[in-house]
């Protein structure tokens, strides 16, 4: 490996840029798309110093190339005893360069979409620091280094969720702070518990270290509440409930990111375990495909049922997730000869990322104008604004799976993974699951593309209004939406120039080697659309069989369910989206709140009562056998031997006065009774201050001086 100090400005400079812009007031806005464009520009300098890679490239029959030790790498020493380690390999750099970009396209937007906002400048200081964090994630080295900035990335994320600090945004931003909280806690369990058994947390030698341990159940519950974790923020099943309902609240800008960049960082931790942990583990496979096909189905129909513009993205990105992890799945199922799911899987991250960038983008200008999401008031505010048209349609050509777009490309190698593993009626099920999802997400993006850019509004008035603005963004959010658009269509219209090459950069990182004989020995596959021993004909008649299939299902459900169900006639006669989806139907207020809130503390209460009666009974009954009280000799009524010393001496005072100054008004009082009394009340209110929420944050302190003392001095 060669050792790259840039890797630690990649990771580092968003911070002190964050602060930097936080401090720039007015000019906040400028100082963070100067940061954003420098961050992009240290990608493309890493790109180039990856010198291994394009020779890989060029030469690839003749470059011995092992791929997880090639690349960049960097420690930072002596943090949290551990140190941070960072890396560079062809997976890391495709997702820091997506990273960038995305990031630098969405502060463009940011500075129309925030003109006449308040806060800006806290925005972009928690923008730029999720910058950071997030580069952090993709870059880390080891598991502990994950673990630390997904945790930062967490709890930075979480302003954009409470950006606009109404009831929404904050109940929003409270679900999803408490889904990262307790993943991020599950997580670190599964961390520690690795760490313990296999004694390290490394990546590139979790491979070995799992292959050489013996206890696969121990493994299998470490994985487990990683995945948990990683899962969690992805947005799987069932632990997506933030998603859905952080997205519509959130800026667009940060919406953009969180569907796009955030989810994926969730993605790389699952990768990690099925790639290197669980390496062709096909039960592991198996579970990551069922949450897969949950996550794929649940999402695609609940953005079916969405009328409103950003809900039903987020329930999109949530549906696109699954399709991924079932490329995952695929993976374990396939073993050594998973080539085709391995593309996919990358190749689908990737356009989720881009699409997610451009339909978000759409949709924050869309609401620039309108300040509105529902489909029945923004509706026909595109009829006459053809760039946005364009530009929204290209989003929505490539996330339906058209031929020629990105979407298609992806969709299709994950399609023959599944074909390609067979297995008889139960995979044949996971197919036409497949399908049906590709078909629903057909349908839902119709829905909005015909409602925003087709339709005209039910009144007049407002029809009028959105024709006539034909000012709707400014150059710079015109770049950024444009620029996206543009980037997303050439991607897709040559993938064996771009997609093919992109994929084989991510073989390494996922412990996949292509290869085929050649002369004597073993030699590295062509680059192309080399997988797994064959080149994929993109536009065969069988690969564009299973598009068809999807194109014709959402047809059907668009004009059969979605424009005769799903639109209604109101009391004026006009017909308008509806969703009859039950509320009820909502796992988040079903299941977790009333469980977390209610349920789990009322039967840990119970069992705390059980165990402390159980407790004080045996105390009774110890006392009442074996231990039963006896006197002593000259055990005292009340007080102490000091009180009791004290109420003497007092007595004898008081029997001294009572015969000389005191003879004509004797006073006769026990003070020995009194001294106890005194002495019972002083204990009972140094019980009260110790039972006191002020007295434990005063130990607290005092500990953590005295932490910080013996720190500095030993």
């Amino acid at each position: 490996m060669v050792v790259d100090v840039k890797l630690v400005f990649i990771v580092f400079f968003p911070f002190a840029a964050g602060l930097a812009a936080y401090f720039c007031k007015k000019r906040c806005d400028a100082a963070a798309i100067v940061s954003v464009i420098l961050e992009f520009t240290g990608m493309l300098c890493l790109a180039g110093d990856f010198s291994g890679y394009w020779r890989f490239l060029r030469d690839i029959s003749s470059v011995p190339w092992e791929p997880r030790d090639a690349g960049l790498f960097f420690t930072v020493p002596e943090i949290c005893g551990f140190g941070l380690h960072f890396q560079m390999d062809g997976f890391r750099l495709i997702y820091g360069c997506v990273t960038a970009l995305m990031w630098m396209m969405t502060t463009i937007l940011s500075r129309e979409y925030f003109k006449r906002h308040e806060n800006r400048n806290r925005f972009y200081l928690f923008l730029l620091w999720t910058l950071g964090a997030t580069m952090g994630v993709f870059l880390s080295a080891d598991l502990y280094t994950t673990f630390l900035f997904f945790e930062i990335m967490s709890f930075t994320s979480y302003v954009w969720v409470a950006q606009e600090e109404n009831r929404p945004a904050l109940r929003a931003a409270a679900t999803y702070l408490a889904v990262a909280v307790i993943g991020g806690l599950v997580m670190l369990m599964g961390i520690f518990l690795l760490y313990h058994h296999l004694g390290t947390v490394e990546i590139r030698e979790l491979v070995m270290a799992a292959a050489d341990f013996g206890d696969r159940r121990i493994l299998y519950i470490a994985g487990g509440c990683m995945l948990f974790g990683f899962g969690a923020k992805a947005g799987a099943f069932p632990l997506h409930i933030w998603l859905p309902k952080a997205h519509p609240v959130a800026p667009a800008p940060a919406s953009a990111l969180l569907s796009g960049i955030l989810t994926k960082a969730g993605i790389y931790g699952v990768l990690i375990l099925s790639c290197d942990l669980f390496l062709h583990d096909a039960a592991w496979g198996k579970f990551i495909l069922a949450i897969g096909v949950a996550t794929m189905l649940g999402g695609a129909l609940l953005a079916v049922f969405s009328v409103d513009l950003k809900r039903t993205l987020a329930c999109s990105s949530m549906s696109q997730i699954g399709f991924i992890l079932v490329g995952i799945g695929m993976q374990g199922m396939l073993g050594e000869a998973n080539g085709l799911a391995v593309h996919g899987t990358v190749l689908h991250m990737v356009n989720h990322s881009l699409i997610k960038l451009v339909l978000f983008m759409a949709a924050g200008v869309v609401y620039m104008n309108t300040h509105l999401l529902d489909l029945n008031r923004i509706r026909g505010f595109g009829r006459k604004k053809p760039l946005l048209k364009v530009i929204f349609l290209t989003g929505a050509l490539a996330i339906g799976g058209i031929p020629l777009f990105g979407g298609y490309v992806s969709k299709t190698l994950l399609h023959e993974a599944i074909v390609e593993y067979g297995g008889g009626a139960v995979m044949k099920s996971v197919e036409w699951l497949f399908l049906i999802s590709g078909g629903l997400t057909v349908a839902y993006m119709t829905k909005l593309y015909v409602a925003v850019f087709v339709e005209k509004n039910a009144y007049e008035g407002i029809q009028k209004q959105y024709d006539e603005r034909k000012k709707y963004m400014n150059g710079g959010s015109a770049f950024a939406l444009g620029g996206s658009s543009l980037i997303l269509f050439l991607w897709g219209l040559a993938p064996g120039l771009t997609m093919d090459r992109t994929a084989r950069l991510a073989e390494g990182f996922m412990n996949f080697v292509a290869y085929r004989d050649k002369g004597s020995g073993m030699a590295w596959a062509d680059a192309g659309a080399w997988v797994s021993g064959q080149t994929v004909p993109y536009f065969s008649l069988g690969n564009l069989g299973g598009a068809l299939i999807s194109i014709a299902i959402g047809a059907v459900v668009y004009v059969l369910f979605i424009r005769k169900v799903l639109m209604q006639r109101n009391e004026r006669g006009t017909r308008v989206y509806v969703n009859p989806w039950p509320q009820w139907l909502d796992l988040e207020e079903l299941l977790y709140r009333p469980m977390l809130l209610g349920v789990l503390p009322a039967i840990f209460g119970v069992i705390s009562r059980v165990f402390d009666c159980l407790t004080d009974t045996l105390v009774v009954l110890l006392r009442k056998t074996l231990y039963r009280d006896s006197p002593l000799p000259r055990e005292l009524s009340e007080g102490n031997v000091f009180t009791f010393a004290a109420g003497k001496l007092m007595n004898g005072i008081q029997l001294l006065g009572n015969h000389t100054w005191r003879r004509n008004a004797p006073v006769t009082k026990d003070y020995v009774h009194i001294t106890a009394l005194w002495n019972e009340e002083v204990r009972e209110n140094n019980r009260i201050i110790q039972r006191s929420l002020s007295f434990g944050l005063l130990m607290f302190c005092v500990g953590l001086m005295l932490t910080l003392i013996y720190i500095i001095w030993f």
